[in-house]
């Protein structure tokens, strides 16, 4: 880190402003080489300095240029943004003067790297910074700005500290049995430490669930036999002609894909080929694709037609629902009765008919009771939501329950303290307190390069 970056940190494109960024130990001086008003190198940091950046005699753009100086800045760094009008030609031109005046041009998330790098943010706040740029509901953006506010940090750094203390304690024990002053840790005393901490990393996923949520949405498929009303209902929610809609059996071949907000969850639908046997090559690729579908959905929108009875392979699809987020929609009221569902649980069924607009609201409410979106909405967002995470926080759980099933065993404390630091390291990648060089490489390159 010791040479000095730029990048475009604006969108590039036809706007009122553009801002290039500038950090690194000579960045005011390479910009100060530049630029035609104060002199950068004596001025106050974190103030705003009017003038032009020029190129030997010739004038590039009119500018105000934002110093910021170290540590007090993103970066750590000594930072420059420099706000040129917006437009492609004089943001390509001042990139163009930096990178000639000694600037290397910043890799994908290399200035969110460094603040990282030094200090300046944790690593689950790095990945808040790009959720804070993805966001499209409120929600998510005000999950994003808990998250950057180090609350979610601080239920980790919590976890880690508690033990600390245990690992503390029993190398006490182990080092220098003759101190009397110590606390013995038995197996007695060391169960409820252990147990408390697995009741907290179980709560804190279980919250995180909803930070999935907040943060995926609900992927929902829609699935049925052909002319159920499968694609009138995805057109019906999107409140758009979006898929094709015809009497003809096997008009959708494959999945047709749209987007809505519930409360402020996005609902992420996807209309399916209708599910029967065909010897169509097309369409039955289209079948089997629903099928795994509904393996993968967070919610399953299940389309029957009043007016038809049962058939083996709907019952069939009907049994494995059990285990799954669904909702029976009964398309078609208008329609005479004819189908039986006395042998199935009844609870999540709306009674629809799409062509007179009857049952939307209902089947909305539904999706809101199902996934408790009211108490999301309403509730402070500090959860876990990114997928790695997660995945960590998973894994450490099934080590503590390990090591609470060995103490039950009696098994020695002396072999478990190994154990129990292997979690306490474990649970420090998620913050980054501990964390590999390929890590790193691996997730800022998902950034922009002006973050």
């Amino acid at each position: 880190m010791e040479d000095t970056i730029c990048a475009i940190a604006t969108a590039l494109g036809n706007g009122a402003i553009s801002i290039i960024r500038v950090s690194g130990h000579d960045s005011i001086s390479i910009v100060n080489t530049i630029f035609k008003g104060k002199d950068l190198t004596k001025v106050e940091s974190h103030t705003i300095n009017y003038g032009h950046i020029i190129d030997n005699d010739k004038v590039i753009d009119e500018v105000l240029v934002s110093i910021m100086k170290a540590p007090k800045s993103f970066t750590c760094e000594d930072v420059v943004e420099i706000n040129t009008h917006g437009g492609i030609a004089p943001t390509n031109e001042v990139l163009e003067l930096l990178l000639k005046n000694g600037c290397r041009l910043a890799e994908a998330g290399e200035f969110s790297k460094r603040a990282f790098l030094n200090g300046r943010i944790a690593l689950i706040e790095a990945d808040a910074i790009m959720d804070k740029i993805n966001a499209k509901t409120r929600i998510q953006n005000d999950l994003a700005t808990s998250t950057l506010s180090g609350k979610v940090s601080n239920l980790i750094n919590e976890l880690r500290d508690d033990m600390v203390e245990i690992i503390s304690n029993i190398n006490v024990n182990i080092d220098y049995p003759e101190y009397d002053d110590v606390e013995e840790i038995t197996n007695d005393i060391l169960i409820p430490k252990i147990t408390n901490l697995k009741n907290r990393i179980e709560n804190i996923l279980k919250e995180s669930k909803n930070g999935k949520i907040i943060k995926d949405g609900i992927k929902t498929c829609i699935i049925g036999r052909p002319n159920v009303g499968k694609s009138s209902l995805l057109n019906a929610l999107l409140e758009e002609e979006k898929a094709i809609v015809t009497d003809i059996a096997g008009t959708t071949r494959d999945i047709v894909e749209g987007q809505i907000q519930i409360n402020g969850i996005l609902l992420n639908i996807i209309d399916t080929a209708g599910i029967r046997k065909t010897n169509d090559l097309v369409e039955s690729i289209g079948v089997e694709k629903s099928l795994k579908m509904m393996e993968e959905a967070d919610l399953i929108l299940f389309m029957l037609n009043n007016n038809e009875e049962l058939t083996d392979d709907i019952k069939e699809l009907l049994d494995k629902l059990d285990n799954k987020n669904y909702i029976l929609i009964i398309n078609k009221i208008d329609l005479e009765n004819k189908i039986d569902l006395s042998n199935y649980n009844l609870s999540n069924v709306v009674n629809m008919s799409i062509k007179d607009n009857i049952g939307i609201d209902e089947l909305k409410q539904k999706i809101i009771d199902i996934f408790n979106i009211n108490a999301i909405e309403s509730k402070d967002p500090t959860y876990l939501s990114n997928a790695r995470s997660i995945s960590i926080l998973e894994s450490c759980l099934k080590s503590v329950k390990d090591i609470e099933e060995g103490l039950n065993n009696n098994q020695t404390i002396d072999m478990l303290e190994l154990d129990i630091k292997a979690i306490w390291e474990k649970l420090g990648t998620i913050n980054g307190t501990t964390y590999e060089e390929e890590l790193l490489d691996e997730m800022f390159k998902r950034f922009c390069l002006g973050k």
